[in-house]
């Protein structure tokens, strides 16, 4: 049951997140920190989920507690990689079309089996192989698409292919913490409870928030937060909604990620992930008259392809695993 809750909250939480983030561009948001701290900075919600959540007793938690001083370091260095790659995120966001964002992000796939295989022992097989490629070479044919620029009005091509790199980069690091993250449930925490999974996202999404704020300052963008409020052209209200819906659909997002790294592992979490992205952009079309041409539908079959190769390995290895149970329960 708390997979579909974390399934749900993935899909539907990335969709409007995403959206959302696009649309304060479109209406004349400008700053990238401001992107960024929206990203985590809807952490407090979470608070609620604590006192929500029944204490269990520390025998039921399922491992040996934790010291405080370790688990600080371990929450300050994956805030800050989380800060970075808000960043990334941010910027790729703000530089291209919200359909080819969409599909770009479905990289995060790919890297996701390679830091599997290396941090989580994950196992590589023809099937998973063959996802891989086909979400890089879905990747490879959006980033030589230079002709797109003209979807988004002043994004030279130099400022297209940062774009593109920046959420390449964004997908490899967002892949290194879903990897992280099992690996410290895994061998640090070692704690089934919800709660261990509300800690992980609030103090992560604290340090990443206080790391963007520094940001926002340390750039000289803070100045420019009122002006971009007042030319907003939806409206102040529009402007102060946007950021609040979309910092509450981002945590929405990382509680369904986090919980299904916690219930499955990280690459579950991150299929999951690619599974909305085809849903992504036939809404930027219809809301910011994204153009969907050729070489972008090729590059989304392609994505759909890769996505459902690994979809079958799941579903060989899951009918394997049932079968050896019952080989298992008949033989007792």
């Amino acid at each position: 049951m708390m997979v579909s809750f974390d399934v749900f909250f993935l899909v539907a939480g990335q969709t409007s997140a995403t959206l959302l983030g696009r649309y304060y561009y479109h209406q004349g948001g400008s700053s990238k920190w401001v992107s960024s701290f929206v990203q985590t900075a809807g952490f407090p919600i979470l608070l609620l989920g604590l006192f929500c959540v029944p204490k269990q007793p520390s025998g039921d938690a399922g491992g040996s507690d934790t010291p405080v001083a370790k688990l600080v370091v371990i929450y300050i260095v994956l805030g800050l990689i989380i800060a970075a790659d808000d960043m990334m995120y941010a910027s790729g966001l703000k530089y291209l079309p919200v359909s080819t964002y969409s599909l770009i992000c479905a990289s995060q796939l790919s890297f996701n089996v390679v830091f599997g295989y290396v941090l989580n022992s994950q196992k590589l097989t023809g099937l998973i192989l063959n996802a891989v490629v086909l979400l890089t070479l879905s990747d490879a044919l959006l980033g030589a698409n230079h002709d797109e620029t003209e979807d988004v009005s002043g994004i030279s091509r130099r400022n297209y292919l940062m774009g593109f790199l920046l959420t390449l980069g964004a997908s490899g690091t967002y892949s290194l913490i879903l990897c992280l993250m099992q690996l410290i449930f895994e061998n640090v925490i070692k704690k089934h409870t919800f709660t261990a999974v509300l800690h992980m996202q609030i103090y992560t999404a604290f340090v990443a928030t206080v790391a963007s704020i520094v940001g926002l300052f340390a750039s000289g963008e803070w100045r420019t937060v009122r002006g971009e409020m007042d030319t907003f052209q939806s409206g102040q209200f529009s402007y102060f909604m946007t950021l609040l819906w979309t910092a509450v659909s981002w945590q929405i997002t990382s509680v369904g990620v986090v919980g299904l790294v916690f219930e499955v592992s990280s690459l579950f979490s991150n299929v999951i992930s690619t599974v909305a992205l085809p849903i992504v952009p036939l809404f930027a079309v219809l809301i910011f008259n994204d153009k969907m041409d050729g070489i972008k539908v090729i590059a989304m079959l392609i994505a759909i392809w890769g996505f459902v190769s690994y979809l079958m390995q799941h579903y060989f290895d899951d009918k394997k695993a049932r079968k050896a149970s019952a080989g298992g329960e008949g033989g007792a």
